[in-house]
């Protein structure tokens, strides 16, 4: 326990002694003044260790926060996807790719879409795919409660699916009143999601939701292609 300095007897007498009076024990008291106090030592070696315990807490809750992003961003994300394993589950390949990107110190985001050439008859598809990494903090409680990247395409939730096996956490809602789907895959920080919609037009007639499309291929296939664009992108 460290204890408080002793005052040495007399130190406050000194105002009221003659001035050439100096007693005996005047030229030891001074000696016994000369090693600096242990305690003052030990206060300030207390102050410098706290400081440098705060600072290490500092820094680990600052890491604490930090969000975990295992993934790059890409400045031409489609160069990174074609949508392979969709196109051929549907049995035609993709074409018309258009990419954007965007940095920003709290969000980087990439996109692609594509779509199919027209055949009269024929059942279209159009894909689009989404990768944001959130670099300020995750979406939270946010994920997958927005609406699909068409703001007018409304979701179906009623209808959600959890997929297994893929990323933190992955989604699989439908579109309602038309045909398409989207899968949301939250990963850390990072936010694949990928959008598919197909419909069947011919010349005079109204547009309708693609009859007979095989859906189970089609929710495989989208999958499958996030699955191998996560692959890519992993730092």
């Amino acid at each position: 326990m460290i204890g408080e300095p002793e005052m040495v007897e007399g130190d406050w007498e000194t105002a009221g002694r003659p001035g050439g009076a100096v007693p005996e024990s005047e030229g030891p008291r001074e000696r016994a003044r000369g090693p600096r106090t242990p305690w003052r030592w030990a206060l300030g070696g207390a102050v410098a260790v706290s400081a440098v315990w705060a600072g290490a807490l500092a820094a680990q809750d600052g890491l604490a926060g930090a969000p975990r992003i295992g993934y790059r961003h890409s400045a031409d994300l489609c160069k990174e996807t074609r949508f392979e394993v969709l196109g051929q589950a549907v049995g035609q390949g993709f074409e018309g790719f258009q990419s954007s990107e965007g940095a920003h110190p709290a969000r980087d985001w990439a996109y692609c879409g594509a779509d199919m050439r027209y055949e009269e008859g024929s059942v279209m598809y159009g894909a689009q795919v989404l990768v944001e990494l959130h670099k300020k903090g995750g979406p939270g409680e946010e994920f997958a409660t927005g609406p699909a990247m068409d703001p007018g395409t409304r979701l179906d939730l009623a209808e959600r699916r959890e997929v297994a096996g893929l990323g933190d956490r992955a989604v699989l809602d439908r579109f309602y009143g038309s045909g398409g789907e989207r899968l949301m895959v939250l990963d850390g920080a990072a936010v694949f999601t990928i959008t598919v919609e197909w419909y069947r037009a011919a010349p005079g007639e109204p547009r309708d939701t693609g009859a007979g499309v095989d859906e189970d291929a089609v929710h495989a296939a989208m999958i499958e292609d996030v699955r191998a664009l996560m692959a890519k992108l992993r730092r």
